[in-house]
């Protein structure tokens, strides 16, 4: 069963409902009282967290693709960590102009309403988009990863990063974190604002060399339990996902 929605956009979006509204990408949040919601939308892709900042609790994260056509905005979940049943489901939204600089979302079952802020547009940081992780270092070799059902996700606008590890068959969630980030001097700098696995991460900030390489990036550094990490992360474009 599809469930239906009605999002008001704000104008800065753009008019064209047929294709990818390209102005629709970027960094948003909603914010009420002690609660964070972060979406971040790329090209093809979207992640939604909910979050408590101030007392350091992960609540929930969905996302997977999305496409727009015909008036409507549709999700195709491949995570969903409080509603793993809606997993390979497609959620559908209609869409109009509303006012700059505000997304508001109501649900036409329950009339309720959240109005995101835009964040970004998808920039100043370097590494917008979806990408999927492709290889490891193992010893001094560069190892290879195929992305398939099990698969580690990275997703950033301009300003915001999430990484999440999921199962698309199986439905299964592994674990997610989050927060900013900068891309200055060759250098990847993460503030982590929600962590699934471990809270005593938030607030703590990760710095990496990176490099993009034949499109591909290239992410040293220290993990935030202290391990090496040298990885290659590929856009899922390219990789076909």
């Amino acid at each position: 069963m599809k469930t239906f929605f009605t999002i008001a956009l704000l104008a800065s979006i753009g008019s064209s409902l047929n294709g990818q509204p390209s102005n629709f990408i970027g960094g948003w949040k909603y914010e009420n009282h002690d609660t964070t919601i972060s979406l971040i939308i790329t090209e093809k892709h979207f992640a939604e967290t909910t979050y408590d900042l101030k007392n350091k609790t992960f609540i929930s994260t969905a996302g997977g693709s999305w496409s727009s056509q015909n008036g409507h905005f549709r999700k195709l979940y491949e995570f969903n960590s409080a509603k793993p049943e809606l997993i390979g489901q497609k959620v559908s939204y209609y869409l109009h102009q509303e006012v700059k600089g505000k997304l508001g979302m109501v649900q036409e079952t329950s009339q309720k309403k959240k109005e995101f802020s835009r964040v970004d547009d998808g920039t100043p940081g370097k590494l917008a988009g979806a990408w999927l992780i492709t290889g490891r270092m193992q010893g001094n070799q560069m190892q290879p990863i195929t992305p398939g059902a099990r698969r580690t996700m990275k997703i950033l606008s301009g300003t915001r990063f999430q990484w999440i590890a999921y199962n698309t068959e199986t439905k299964e969630f592994f674990g997610t974190g989050g927060g900013t980030y900068t891309t200055e001097n060759g250098k990847y700098t993460e503030n982590i604002e929600f962590f699934s696995r471990d809270n005593s991460r938030v607030g703590a900030s990760l710095s990496f060399d990176f490099a993009l390489e034949n499109g591909d990036w290239r992410h040293k550094g220290l993990s935030s339990k202290g391990d090496p990490i040298d990885e290659v992360w590929t856009k899922r474009e390219k990789v076909g996902l």
